[in-house]
């Protein structure tokens, strides 16, 4: 596989839009994006684990069910439609007729996503001609992914995207992906909103395995503020216009496939966690010697999601004490005598902890390692041959500012 320029129109026969609604009035910005394959496409998703689910969130989760077919999207920043009972729940069907209308498809086609702020209830009005602005202006063209991927964002400083060229039995095949997260992230599902397109023929039951076996290294390995979101959902589309042989087991056409979607979903999982809300630091935590692959998994959330540990980033303070305590309390049996703990940049590497103590290393040094945007923590804990990351980023006083007034 070849990782590419690109976005979700990169596969064939997808088109893309955004256009600016007013779902909030002080926004200047798109505010609503659509997603559209040319013919159905099988669809898989993956949704947040909180009980608090948003309204489009339990209306996807039935498509993706029932269905197992979509053939577009649309979605709405501003207000998340989640707590907003009968009425949010027939909004969300209500956008979904009116796209199906737009578009001339089964509304039952339709999947919905909103992302905003929680209560509100979405401005009808204003959805309409949204839908129809955005149907009318939908293109396969590079430009239009990029204009759908910043029309979903919040207060995310820039948009996420990628893609990647494969090969599947003899045809070239392409895949790429849109996300928008940036506060109210934690693992439990995980990306808040994301979107992956592909032109790859797969069957609905393995695009559906391929997405759960995707995102459990990657989105849901990522936290910003340990806060599971109402709205989390991932939704991948496979329209099998490259005209491959339907993938239907898991053979080597599968394990193409599965190895791609890992790529894509990694690349935009990563993305959320370094365009933390306020954050100035992607950090990074991988888990070496643990006894199982979940042990190894819980340490390396449970060091990158804790609140002091991110502190000590954004303050490049080499505080061990913090990473060791956040392991303690993680709920995984280690001997904490036997861990090991480094740090690494871009500016090189330094041991701070050996079979469980501080080593005698420079703090100058130290210091400067944990200067650049990009730092990794490595441990060591010598129980067995499991290993596992965790992505995240630093706590900074924007992070407050930001969530203090988010609705104001």
């Amino acid at each position: 596989m070849n990782k590419i320029d690109g976005g979700v129109t990169t596969p064939k026969g997808y088109k893309a839009a955004g256009a600016r609604a007013g779902i909030k009035p002080d926004r200047i910005t798109n505010d609503m994006a659509m997603l559209y394959s040319e013919i159905p496409a099988a669809v898989a998703g993956t949704f947040t684990k909180n009980v608090v689910k948003a309204a489009p969130v339990v209306y996807d989760m039935g498509i993706v069910e029932n269905e197992k077919i979509a053939q577009a999207v649309v979605v709405n920043t501003g207000i998340a439609n989640a707590c907003t009972g009968d009425e949010g729940y027939k909004n969300t069907k209500k956008t979904a007729k009116l796209a199906g209308e737009a578009l001339d498809i089964d509304e039952d086609l339709v999947l919905i996503g909103s992302t905003g702020v929680i209560g509100y209830k979405l401005p009808m009005d204003k959805i309409e001609e949204g839908v129809k602005a955005l149907a009318q202006s939908l293109s396969d063209s590079r430009e239009a992914g990029e204009i759908a991927a910043n029309a979903i964002l919040t207060t995310d400083t820039h948009k996420k995207e990628t893609a990647y060229e494969f090969s599947v039995g003899g045809k070239t095949c392409y895949m790429g992906g849109m996300c928008k997260g940036s506060g109210m992230i934690h693992p439990n599902m995980g990306t808040m909103l994301g979107y992956i397109t592909t032109d790859c023929a797969i069957g609905q039951s393995l695009l559906q395995k391929a997405l759960r076996i995707a995102i459990e290294d990657s989105f849901n390995m990522i936290s910003v503020d340990g806060d599971t979101s109402t709205n989390d959902t991932v939704l991948a589309f496979a329209n099998g216009m490259a005209e491959n042989a339907l993938i239907t087991e898991e053979n080597e056409d599968y394990n193409v496939f599965l190895e791609v979607l890992k790529a894509v979903c990694l690349d935009l999982a990563k993305e959320i966690a370094a365009d933390g809300e306020g954050a100035t630091r992607l950090f990074t935590v991988t888990v070496n010697g643990a006894d199982t692959d979940e042990n190894a998994r819980t340490l390396a959330k449970s060091v990158v999601t804790s609140n002091l540990v991110k502190c000590a980033i954004y303050g490049q303070d080499a505080n061990v004490g913090r990473v060791l305590c956040a392991m303690g309390y993680s709920g995984v049996e280690f001997d904490p005598c036997d861990v090991d703990i480094t740090v690494e940049s871009a500016n090189g590497s330094v041991k701070l902890a050996e079979n469980g103590m501080y080593t005698d290393f420079d703090e100058e040094e130290a210091t400067n390692i944990l200067a650049p945007d990009q730092i990794t923590c490595i441990i060591d804990v010598k129980a067995g041959d499991a290993s596992a990351t965790a992505y995240g980023c630093d706590f900074t006083y924007d992070y407050v500012k930001i969530n203090a007034d988010y609705r104001s």
